[in-house]
């Protein structure tokens, strides 16, 4: 998937834990091998190739992440698509060799494919259809999210009570510390990810951030991050990163960019309105803000 995964387990037998987190490590492979656009023979890839073509049948798998992702494609008002692997990444190479942005038409051009409302999902049927040609779904907002929290229920199925996935920080929590304590969780400081920003205990809870911080471009003085708008087909800006704190690690990877790209004032009153869910983001001039019943140390 592109990222690291680290998974641990509370247990009294090092052996008996390995096995289990062995076993983590397989579904987390076998969601990679379903869901990756690296692979022609992937579910993924063969709607993207099929767009604007023919329905593809899906496993249920599939059909079911496509639904939930496009429930919250609805919730954020286009914020979060999976269908922004139509976006041309020469334009938005976030590299050395990337010295300005593109023009505003030119971005709204390469744009004009990413619509979540023309993905058509026939329940009878298990399929997907991508309505244009050349449009293409990705699941980089979603997947390492998806796995993390399968991972977790298969180690739980397998009778492991406490533990962390770590999915390139974005990780999922359940249980204790073999001291009993909660797992205690630090929020990167965005101005030096090797720093902690502040620290929250969590049990049974999950936290995806998204950031400007691993990959950006420096264009006239001003930071651009990867995470592209929708909306725009460009860079947001104004935030350095959103970390979202809810019980269900799809969930928080995905909530978290979307956050991002509507901004502080309409974000958190997203946020505000959903049982379950808060955030806390920091701006670019590191002023912090969070969500209604957030507690920061």
């Amino acid at each position: 998937m592109g990222n690291h995964f680290e998974l641990s387990v509370v247990a009294d037998n090092e052996s008996w834990a390995n096995d289990r987190i062995e076993a983590g490590i397989n579904e987390i492979k076998r969601i990679e091998k379903l869901l990756t656009t690296f692979s022609d023979d992937s579910e993924t890839n063969q709607i993207n190739q099929q767009a604007g073509i023919a329905p593809v049948k899906v496993s249920a798998e599939t059909f079911g992440l496509i639904r939930r992702s496009i429930r919250i494609s609805e919730l954020t008002q286009g914020a979060f698509d999976i269908t922004y692997g139509s976006i041309d990444k020469r334009l938005w190479n976030f590299d050395q060799k990337m010295t300005s942005l593109p023009d505003r038409d030119t971005a709204q051009k390469m744009v004009r494919l990413i619509n979540f409302k023309n993905i058509i999902l026939n329940e009878h049927e298990c399929s997907v259809f991508l309505r244009e040609a050349g449009m293409r779904i990705g699941f980089g907002g979603i997947g390492k999210g998806y796995a993390a929290e399968r991972a977790k229920q298969i180690m739980q199925q397998q009778g492991v009570i406490s533990g962390v996935v770590n999915a390139s920080g974005d990780l999922t929590t359940w249980g204790v510390q073999p001291d009993g304590k909660k797992w205690t969780l630090g929020i990167a400081n965005p101005d030096s990810s090797h720093d902690i920003f502040s620290y929250m205990n969590i049990t049974d809870m999950a936290v995806a951030t998204s950031g400007n911080y691993e990959k950006f471009v420096m264009i006239g003085g001003k930071k651009y991050s990867h995470t592209i708008s929708p909306r725009t087909g460009l860079p947001v800006t104004g935030i350095k990163s959103v970390t979202i704190i809810t019980t269900n690690a799809e969930i928080a990877d995905a909530m978290a960019t979307p956050v991002m790209i509507m901004g502080i004032n309409a974000g958190l009153d997203m946020v505000n309105q959903i049982n379950g869910i808060e955030a806390v983001i920091i701006d670019d001039d590191n002023r912090l803000y969070t969500s209604k019943n957030i507690n920061i140390k």
